[in-house]
């Protein structure tokens, strides 16, 4: 079969090229160049490439060549280059502790599109670019997806060796902030009346009358204001990280811009949530065993039953940081509460007038945790 072949020698070895061209079943012809490096007998490295005109073919061997001539094109060369798929396997499996689900699931969302063949080398900007301005998600999000990225990508050198370039993450990060499509969360300002409040707490007694068992949403509801917790770090407060003496509690895994995943941090109860906390039947080892997915779902469908509208189940941590700022609360004794380490987030509540307690006269408090059976200190 006829060939092209190009060879030159080195002091790094010897080049070989050659073309091979292969009938196809269309009955056209491609041509496959490969590039070889030899010393000695030994083939130090291989390429090859597929092409539909010898001229591309022999343009490409030239152009490899000349690149591998050179001792920086040829340990290049020889460096192990896994495309991104790879480098996030191997970066998960290397990890020692588990993922939380949004970065797991955003990692796997990666190494299954485009950008996940691309090859360590080869990594460009443009590429996370082009990648990013396919996934529907808020810009706030697109943050995390880039955030996860990096946390593989600047470990790739350093820890594997392998030749990717730690910035190609940070530039993506420019371009995509000029272009919309990467920015900061609006902060939702959405806050329940009283008036709404009582009417959830009214619902949400009458579901659990008719259904027994069924998942005390007046309790979460509650605590969510009182504790400015989470519904995922609600449902797994544990009786035994409840310090009642400090009023305090120990959440685990505290969500983090950086870390989350054995992020624990102890926080301040006021103490309206350690009553209600208090007030909980000790079924296990968690104070509220209830699965987050359930407890959002119902609130959801709670505040659509009643015609509410625009309120999520978050909005209540909204409103117990402002009730306590309200309340004249410094942003340190807010924070020991919400358990920000940055002020930062908190800043939005120091212009709050201080008005006094919103919930001073809300009777539900009493409904789901009676004093009397607790001897819990008053703010």
């Amino acid at each position: 079969m006829p060939f092209f072949r190009g060879t030159s020698t080195q002091n790094n070895g010897a080049r070989v090229g050659t073309i091979t061209p292969r009938e196809n079943k269309d009955g056209s012809t491609s041509y496959k160049a490969q590039v070889r490096v030899r010393k000695g007998n030994k083939v130090l490295h291989q390429e090859t490439k597929t092409f539909e005109r010898r001229q591309a073919a022999q343009i490409w061997i030239k152009q490899r060549e000349a690149a591998l001539s050179h001792a920086d094109g040829l340990r290049a060369a020889l460096q192990e280059n896994p495309p991104v798929k790879e480098m996030i396997g191997q970066y998960v499996e290397e990890l020692g502790k588990p993922l939380d689900r949004t970065k797991k699931m955003i990692l796997k969302q990666i190494s299954g599109s485009t950008l996940g063949e691309i090859t360590a080398a080869e990594l460009k900007s443009s590429d996370i670019v082009g990648f990013m301005r396919t996934v529907d998600v808020a810009p706030s999000t697109r943050g995390h997806y880039l955030a996860h990225l990096s946390s593989v990508i600047t470990v790739a050198r350093p820890a594997w060796g392998y030749p990717v370039d730690a910035s190609v993450v940070s530039d993506a990060r420019i371009a995509l902030t000029r272009m919309g499509l990467v920015g900061r969360s609006k902060h939702r300002e959405r806050r329940p009346t009283l008036d709404e409040m009582d009417r959830l707490m009214v619902a949400f007694g009458r579901i659990r009358e008719g259904v027994p068992g069924s998942i005390p949403m007046q309790e979460l509801a509650a605590f969510t204001i009182y504790s400015l917790r989470r519904i995922s770090e609600i449902c797994r407060l544990r009786w035994d990280d409840l310090d009642e003496e400090g009023s305090r509690v120990m959440v685990r895994d505290l969500k983090h811009p950086n870390t989350k995943m054995g992020n624990d941090t102890w926080v301040d109860l006021t103490p309206e949530a350690l009553r209600i906390a208090l007030a909980q039947p000790r079924l296990g080892d968690l104070i509220f065993p209830y699965r987050p997915l359930t407890a959002s779902t119902a609130f959801t469908n709670t505040v659509q039953v009643l015609g509410i509208e625009d309120l999520h189940l978050n909005d209540l941590r909204h409103e117990g940081a402002s009730r306590l700022s309200e309340m004249g609360w410094t942003i340190q004794r807010v924070a020991a509460v919400s358990g920000h380490r940055s002020w930062n987030t908190l800043k939005r509540y120091t212009h709050v007038r201080k008005v006094g307690d919103k919930y001073k006269d809300w009777n539900w408090l009493e409904v789901i945790a009676p004093l009397q059976n607790h001897a819990v200190p008053v703010s």
